[in-house]
């Protein structure tokens, strides 16, 4: 039988909330003020005094989050945590993973994460909307049988609950839809963009051009891909970075991979419990 062991995760956009980080900035000055400098931006002010319409700016939110999980991980190993069998992030936290492994160091994951935002945010008219109630069988039927063929599911999060992703008309005009087939629940996201689909092919291209010029190491520890919801290899870095733009993220599946392989607990960094409270509505059945 396999010891149950711990696995480490990193929530993406969405995590972020007024307030959050305070405490392991005050814990790395040095390090914030670097990561501020390559940012272009102040982290601290744009978590405590920052108008609505940029906290769900991506061009902010993925620097800001990256830098957050990344000096939480780092207080968690100093602290004497429990090294994890798994490494895990939710869509911009898989770049935390890979930097928890090894993959590459904080400062070239910033400036990959950076660049990143600045290409998806390149991509306007599109949105993402929250699914709650249905499968991913039951979403993509209504998808289909609705004349609705501009969306796609970007987030494969948990048994009922998945991510829709197009162009915002179509998201807009696709709720009553979805509440007519017995959706219990359906959230129209403050993103700035149609993140995890083919609105985003042109950013993918151009940014797996821009990973060319970086070395990567093999992950010193698993590190399960978004793209496959299986760990990653060296050899398949740049690809999975690349198309993890506009594919999507493959997280019910992560998590029944890592609990059929030995992960029993889960911890979240940065603070939140997004990816906690997914686990949880998360059945243990075949990938």
């Amino acid at each position: 039988m396999v010891a149950l062991q711990r696995v480490i995760l990193f929530p993406g956009q969405g995590a972020q909330r007024p307030g959050m980080g305070a405490a392991v900035f005050d814990a790395y000055p040095e390090l914030l003020a670097h990561a501020e400098d390559i940012a272009g931006f102040s982290m601290r002010d744009f978590f405590l005094d920052c108008p609505a319409e940029r906290f769900s700016d991506t061009r902010y939110v993925q620097p800001a989050l990256y830098t957050v999980n990344a000096l939480h991980y780092r207080r968690y190993m100093e602290e004497g945590g429990a090294q994890p069998i798994f490494l895990a992030g939710h869509s911009l936290g898989e770049f935390n993973a890979l930097q928890a492994a090894g993959v590459f160091d904080f400062e070239t994951g910033l400036r990959l994460v950076k660049k990143r935002a600045l290409l998806m945010s390149e991509s306007h008219g599109g949105g993402m909307a929250a699914v709650l109630g249905l499968n991913a069988e039951e979403v993509v039927q209504v998808i289909a049988e609705n004349n609705l063929s501009d969306l796609s599911v970007a987030n494969f999060n948990s048994d009922l609950q998945l991510v829709i992703s197009g162009p915002l008309e179509s998201i807009k005009r696709a709720e009553e839809v979805f509440y007519d087939n017995y959706a219990i629940k359906y959230v129209v996201l403050k993103v700035s963009g149609a993140f995890h689909s083919t609105m985003l092919d042109t950013a993918a291209t151009e940014f797996g051009e821009y990973l060319q010029a970086f070395s990567f190491s093999p992950p010193q520890l698993p590190v399960i891909s978004n793209r496959t919801a299986c760990p990653y290899t060296a050899a398949a870095v740049v690809r999975n970075l690349a198309e993890h733009i506009n594919q999507p993220v493959r997280w019910r599946q992560s998590v029944v991979y890592m609990r059929a392989h030995g992960a029993g607990e889960f911890i979240e960094m940065s603070g939140a419990a997004l990816l906690l409270d997914m686990i949880k509505n998360i059945g243990a059945d075949n990938i």
